[in-house]
């Protein structure tokens, strides 16, 4: 793990991917410790759960300490810009198509 940054709706998470892990194992190990430590910490978190999907994005060497930086400041980055308006902007920046229907929940 290099870094960790979230809000109320999503986190971002910044690690190297051993090629001998299937992204999607690493994903599920995530979202079930998580979800299985926080119904620990109180009954308020005990209906808790993560949604279905996920986005994962490579990053270049080059451009790791601008994405750690980016991932340390994510609340105060979201007060300016809300979370599926910035997705929105990099699908679109970077050439992804994508269905709403199927990236939100």
């Amino acid at each position: 793990m290099l870094g960790v940054g979230s809000v109320c709706d999503h986190v971002h998470l910044v690690f190297r991917l051993s090629k001998n892990l299937a992204l999607a194992h690493v994903v599920e190990d995530v979202k079930t410790s998580s979800s299985k430590w926080l119904k620990t910490q109180g009954i308020g978190y005990r209906s808790f759960h993560w949604q279905a999907g996920y986005g994962a994005f490579s990053v270049s060497a080059s451009r790791l300490p601008a994405i750690l930086e980016y991932v340390r400041q994510q609340e105060e980055h979201h007060r300016v810009e809300p979370f599926q308006d910035e997705l929105r902007r990099f699908f679109k920046k970077t050439g992804l198509e994508f269905d709403e229907r199927y990236v939100w929940d």
